[in-house]
């Protein structure tokens, strides 16, 4: 069984704060804990924008807390997030995440799991690693 708090994880390596300065990622579950996916804690700081493109990984994404909105930019399709909104990047689906007047609260799934490093690159995406 694995048991983790919020408090265990920061300030260790698997609090992971964006390159950009957008968002922090706690990542509770891992590849290395062998369940298959992994899955954070994600915040994304209010009056920020990030462009993504998981091309490597689909992503589930449950908001608990917070305001923002997500953009599909293959329809220009704009989606509220709040809390009790889950959205899915089932089509590894380029699109903007923005946290608007507060931070967004969000809980991500990820398959395949990440490792634990990864920030997203040029592109938008995490690599694969090992």
């Amino acid at each position: 069984m694995i048991v983790r708090s919020v408090e265990y994880i920061k300030g260790t390596d698997r609090e992971i704060y964006a390159k950009k300065g957008t968002w922090i990622s706690r990542r509770f579950l891992l590849k290395d804990d062998g369940m298959g996916f992994s899955f954070h804690e994600t915040i994304i700081f209010a009056g920020t924008e990030t462009f993504i493109w998981y091309k490597n990984h689909l992503e589930a994404v449950y908001c608990v807390g917070g305001v923002g909105e997500i953009e599909d930019i293959e329809n220009n399709k704009i989606y509220p997030l709040y809390d009790g909104v889950m959205y899915a990047l089932n089509n590894h689906d380029k699109h903007y995440l923005r946290a608007t007047t507060e931070d967004l609260r969000l809980i991500c799934v990820f398959n395949p799991p990440l490792v634990g490093k990864e920030d997203h690159d040029e592109d938008g995406s995490y690599p694969l690693l090992e």
